[in-house]
């Protein structure tokens, strides 16, 4: 590595409370030559706030491929490069994969400036496992993608965080109680860390119940922590009826497919549904 090749520093800010950045993040963001943004308005004003001035460039996910290549050279040309991205973490489901990746590929200094994570705020305090977690991001917004993604995510080990937008809450927890039923565990999050911030934990169907009755429960980011599905294995089942159970499940939700295999086959919906997400 040329010693004379700028540093990459990819930079956490807040995801709502202005309180929420570090004092490396600002001596950082102050002492780069330049600051590589999601939204040069939105960071613009973010870095007003605490009275900073720095050179900006625009670095979203429509552009990061052609702009990696621009950051590459400024670091080249001994110039170092903060990235950040509209709030929290950069990269977790944000721009700046592809940069990061070419730093490496160029054997060029990354370094993390740790902070604010919606991921890891609910997680901490959603009431759920946390010794082993998977992040799955936004999902589908079409429907039937969406019920396949969630019943992939019933299989897991440990808890699942997703996130959700405003106008899909709704519908992606119909798809949960559908895919899933009633009775799942899991924690919601929204606005965290803002002034209207909600963290509440239940079933689906008492977490959908809580979110249709109330409107301003609607409105904002969403963070959904989901508890892995408890392994019930049942044993009176004939294979007849695993056999076919399996393969509806390939194009179906264990839900459906249970009930289809226990009319086809005479058996209990519910325990066909336990063999399925437990295995």
């Amino acid at each position: 590595m040329d010693k004379n090749t700028g540093t990459l520093y990819i930079v956490a800010t807040p995801i709502g409370n202005l309180d929420d950045i570090t004092q490396r993040a600002l001596d950082t963001l102050k002492q780069v030559d330049i600051i590589a943004c999601e939204d040069t308005r939105h960071s613009g004003r973010l870095l007003a706030n605490y009275g900073i001035k720095n050179k900006l460039m625009s670095f979203h996910q429509h552009n990061e491929n052609e702009s990696a290549k621009k950051v590459i050279n400024l670091l080249q040309e001994g110039n170092d490069v903060a990235l950040v991205s509209d709030a929290g973490t950069p990269l977790i489901s944000d721009p700046g994969y592809p940069l990061v990746k070419l730093a490496h590929e160029y054997d060029m200094t990354v370094v993390p400036i740790v902070g604010a994570s919606a991921i890891i705020a609910l997680l901490s305090c959603s009431g759920l496992p946390t010794n082993e977690f998977h992040f799955f991001g936004f999902l589908s917004a079409k429907k039937q993608q969406r019920q396949q993604q969630l019943a992939q995510i019933g299989h897991y080990s440990g808890t699942s965080i997703i996130y959700e937008s405003t106008h899909r809450i709704l519908k992606c927890l119909d798809d949960m109680q559908e895919v899933w039923g009633d009775d799942r565990p899991i924690a919601i999050g929204r606005e965290l860390t803002k002034t209207f911030e909600t963290i509440k934990q239940g079933t689906v169907a008492e977490i959908k119940s809580f979110v249709e009755s109330d409107s301003n429960q609607q409105r904002g980011e969403f963070v959904i922590a989901i508890a892995a599905q408890e392994k019930v294995v049942s044993n009176d089942l004939t294979e007849e009826q695993k056999q076919l159970a399996n393969l509806l499940s390939k194009e179906l939700p264990p839900k459906k497919s249970a009930k289809i295999t226990a009319e086809f086959l005479k058996g209990k919906s519910k325990e066909i549904y336990n063999y399925l997400v437990s295995n």
